[in-house]
């Protein structure tokens, strides 16, 4: 329990690779705690950036940075060799057949096995299938010819981070925690106790990759739901929005999920295909997440075709309209573009002949996504620029948005957000989507 003991007086030298939007927090959360932290990267820009005391996340203040003294970022991987504690914050993507994408944690898990020494704790926060950590990671870091368990410890303790959350950050959301084995869990917990207000031990790696996983499949699950029910309202000339409000009023049994373009983010439009490609080792169908995973990325093409209704009732064909779209990060609030269905409604678009502009106040350059590559600058929302478009589809609905400007001066909206909550006022102008 030597690693205890050395956590506990803080003495412990921390290394977290991946300085996104998961590994940034979590070291400003180990620098607090006294810890002296390294943050590795293989992005060089980032690394110079954070030198600098400067924030390339748009949420996170860079004075937050500055105040981290104990912080060196590095890209130089060989001073892994030196931690006592490595936490790995790396993508898990998936490719374009929806099959998990594994190389940035298993490269990850080869670069520390170069390096790995007796005594280190390694820890997995990256979303993933369970039995990632205790099969896959381990038998990569046990090429070193140590032993998990025995010479070095590991464990798995999935992020929880939720962007520019204004009530929860990283030391105030519970964190999960399990190890390979006892000694490894208690390790890895007494390293979240010290960062963390609260730590959740459950009693393996894979139940902890799992909860993971539920926790987003339930969202999915959920956000597919009013999906199907936003489309089938429509017909009956129902509004959703209105029937979700009413229902929330039930003090018990009930939970408001909303409808929108499409799902966006790192984890919910990605983490429920991690457990159904698992499933398939086990013979075993997992036709719910599968109709929801269907549903949520059917959702672009049907506003494309309501975005091509309205243009119809405007005596006006989708070839040859001219759009904007307001939004392209994934929600409201962020500079965090990752799987935001506006790349699909922008593509699907142009793809019907659609000429497409983008608006998004936190977002100035379309940055290159893994599947999609929009090559565009963010035009300024002024009452003029609003004016030129056949069509302005509002995408995601940033506080910036002024609904009575943007209703004024627009001549079609397509809201996918509810942004402009009182359609009266639009002479029906105004389409839901």
């Amino acid at each position: 329990m030597e690693l205890i003991e050395k956590i506990r007086s803080g003495k412990a030298r921390i290394g977290v690779i991946g300085l996104g939007y998961v590994g940034l927090p979590l070291v400003f959360e180990f620098s607090r705690a006294g810890f002296e932290v390294t943050g590795f990267d293989i992005d060089p820009v980032k690394i110079e950036l954070l030198k600098q005391g400067k924030s390339y996340i748009k949420h996170i203040d860079a004075e937050k940075i500055r105040q981290c003294k104990s912080f060196t970022p590095s890209a130089d991987f060989s001073g892994l060799s030196d931690m006592d504690c490595i936490v790995i914050c790396v993508p898990t993507p998936l490719n374009r057949n929806r099959e998990p994408d594994m190389s940035y944690v298993f490269n990850t898990a080869g670069a520390i096995a170069k390096r790995l020494r007796r005594g280190q704790l390694i820890v997995l926060e990256s979303t993933t299938y369970p039995g990632t950590t205790d099969e896959d990671m381990r038998a990569i870091l046990e090429q070193s010819g140590l032993k998990a368990g025995a010479d070095f410890l590991l464990a798995y303790s999935p992020e929880r981070e939720d962007p520019n959350n204004k009530d929860f950050s990283t030391g105030t959301i519970p964190k999960v925690v399990g190890g390979y084995t006892k000694e490894c869990l208690e390790t890895a917990k007494a390293l979240y106790d010290r960062i963390v207000a609260r730590t959740v031990p459950v009693s393996s790696t894979r139940a902890a990759e799992a909860a993971k996983l539920l926790e987003n499949i339930y969202r999915s699950v959920n956000i597919a739901l009013v999906n199907e029910l936003k489309i089938l309202f429509e017909k009956m000339g129902i509004d959703i929005w209105e029937v979700i409000e009413a229902s929330k009023t039930k003090p018990f049994g009930f939970q408001a999920f909303y409808p929108g373009p499409g799902l966006g983010g790192h984890c919910i439009p990605i983490d429920p295909f991690y457990l159904t490609w698992k499933a398939r080792e086990y013979d075993s169908p997992t036709k719910f997440i599968e109709l929801a995973g269907e549903i949520n990325s059917a959702m672009p093409y049907n506003v494309v075709q309501r975005t091509s209704e309205a243009l119809n009732g405007y005596g006006k064909c989708l070839k040859g309209a001219r759009i904007l779209v307001l939004g392209l990060a994934y929600k409201k609030d962020v500079d965090d573009p990752r799987e935001s269905p506006s790349f699909k409604l922008i593509e699907i678009l142009e793809e019907k002949g659609a000429i497409v502009d983008y608006n998004d106040p936190f977002i100035p350059s379309a940055p290159r996504m893994r599947h999609f590559r929009v090559e565009k600058s963010s035009v300024p929302l002024t009452a003029e620029t609003l004016g030129s478009y056949d069509c302005v589809l509002i995408a995601t609905d940033h506080s910036a948005y002024d609904p009575e400007f943007i209703l004024e001066h627009s001549k079609l909206i397509v809201d996918t957000r509810n942004l402009i909550k009182n359609c009266a006022r639009g002479q029906g102008k105004v389409k839901k989507a």
